[in-house]
């Protein structure tokens, strides 16, 4: 039988909490840097409280059209984007590992377990070793800088 003594729990919790404080209290600060300005952040003590311009900051950074010193870059559009990409590629590896597991399960077909393997090796590749023949025959399909050519290869890919 375990013995559980209430000193013990406490401590546990303590060192519990002040881990998670440290690991939390950067992000935090990232918060309250994002909501202030320029300005405000680089004065010698820095703000601990989140500032007014919290949806000045945010709506700059998602359209774009911020100035000063950040990136003029649309992030809304990125994560749109990546959004639209991330579902298209978590759907077409769905539908693909479907009907490819049902038809190995299921049918007797010649090579069916030559099939299997293929695709169980394949899954051991890292990508780092299809980084290049993915991008070759991309470019051979004349598929570059297209949402084609982002999420084909990778529903196709086994990993």
């Amino acid at each position: 039988m375990v013995e559980r003594r209430a000193t013990l729990g406490l401590l546990a919790h303590a060192v519990m909490i002040l881990g998670m404080l440290i690991v939390a209290f950067p992000l935090y600060l990232a918060f309250v840097a994002s909501t202030h300005t320029a300005q405000e952040i680089v004065q010698a003590p820095m703000p601990l409280l989140p500032g007014s311009h919290f949806w000045d900051n945010y709506s700059a950074a998602l359209t774009g059209h911020g100035g000063g010193a950040g990136s003029n870059a649309p992030v809304g559009r990125m994560m749109w984007v990546s959004l639209v990409t991330a579902l298209g590629i978590a759907f077409g590896k769905i539908a693909v590992s479907l009907l490819s597991a049902f038809a190995l399960v299921y049918f007797r077909f010649p090579f069916r377990n030559f099939f299997f393997w293929a695709i169980f090796v394949t899954l051991m590749l890292p990508v780092e070793v299809r980084i290049l023949p993915t991008y070759k025959v991309v470019s051979d399909l004349g598929m570059l800088n297209s949402y084609a050519g982002l999420t084909i290869p990778l529903i196709a890919s086994a990993t």
